[in-house]
């Protein structure tokens, strides 16, 4: 029985129940992305069978150690397999409607889901045509935020402060943004906030506070079911975006501090997901869309401080930010606030 979830404005129809998905109530009639784990459909056989005529490999930062992340193209990108480190390997068509996967060796399903919640769907979201920010976002009282950053910039661990302070969480990593009108909209993603153990202990005072996401990676992750942190379940237009740079040891951090437009542009132009994988009509087409957003939006700099106490002020201070932004009195997190 195949079973259907929504995440990132897409409708999802499984033939496995997917760890870390909501099922929907009811089965959709047209979804946008279909499936299959359970067995090997006669697409995937016979686009095996076609020649592959381009590889890239990139280093993945999705796993800790040298990890790789290999997309081989099928017949000048009709069909793409994406393949990790492990072995874990997934198959998807042009259009990103299809999708299908496999763990490696020795790991279960639940890891597969990690990968297919992640960097898969972000491949997924970049070839339908979704500008996709490197980002984690949040709900403030229906208004989002982006915080952006590179890889170990921050974000996740961010993210959670923020939604123990009580504000629901909209996406975690991959942020999905959808134009209409001029004016952009935050698609929600998934249920959880992945963190890594350090950040488990500066949040929760111990390491193994939350549970991991799948036996024997490290990841722990933070569920936004209501008990602890919310889930921000429906879309929100995006009002500021909230730049992280490293961390200062100076006894001024943290610090916001509004910057430029043409500042702005630039680092979304870095930090937008899998951007090495756009050609050259793609990398124009979103310039253009990047350059509209800054126009519309407010936009930070932050300097966190590597001094993991002042966590709480750090997400105090980018509440406030964003409480003005969109128009609210600040502090309304506050009451709620574990950090």
């Amino acid at each position: 029985m195949r079973q259907t979830y929504r995440t990132y404005g897409l409708t999802l129809e499984s033939d496995l129940a997917v760890t870390g998905l909501r099922l929907l109530p009811q089965a959709e009639s047209c979804p946008d992305i279909h499936l299959y784990f359970a067995a090997i459909p006669s697409w995937v056989t016979q686009t095996l069978l076609l020649p592959i005529t381009a590889v890239r490999v990139r280093p993945s930062c999705f796993l800790p150690g040298d990890g790789k992340f290999t997309v081989s193209e099928f017949a000048h990108r009709h069909f793409f397999q994406l393949t990790f480190s492990d072995s874990t390997r997934f198959l998807m068509d042009q259009a990103a409607t299809l999708i299908w996967g496999e763990p490696g060796p020795g790991l279960s399903y639940d890891d597969l889901f990690i990968y297919l919640l992640g960097p898969v769907m972000g491949f997924a979201l970049r070839q339908r045509g979704t500008v996709t920010l490197h980002a984690s976002s949040l709900s403030i009282q229906g208004n989002a935020i982006a915080l952006v950053g590179e890889a170990g910039a921050g974000k996740s661990t961010t993210a959670a402060a923020l939604a123990l302070r009580g504000w629901p969480v909209l996406a975690e990593d991959v942020c999905a943004l959808a134009e209409s009108g001029g004016h952009y909209q935050v698609l929600a993603g998934y249920p959880r906030v992945c963190l890594w153990p350090d950040s488990v202990e500066f949040l929760f005072s111990s390491s193994d506070a939350l549970p991991l996401i799948v036996s024997g990676w490290e990841k722990r992750f933070l569920s936004l079911d209501g008990s602890r942190a919310r889930f921000a379940s429906s879309s929100a237009p995006l009002r500021a975006i909230f730049f992280l740079r490293e961390r200062s040891t100076r006894d001024s951090a943290p610090l916001v501090e509004p910057i430029s437009q043409r500042e702005a542009l630039l680092k979304l132009v870095r930090n937008t997901y899998m951007n090495w994988y756009l050609d050259r009509r793609q990398r124009a087409e979103e310039f253009d869309v990047l350059t509209r957003l800054v126009a519309s939006i407010a936009c930070f700099t932050v300097i966190p401080s590597s001094e993991p106490t002042r966590l709480s002020a750090l997400a105090a201070l980018i509440e406030s930010h964003a409480s003005q932004c969109c128009n609210l009195p600040a502090g309304l997190g506050a009451a709620s606030s574990h950090v």
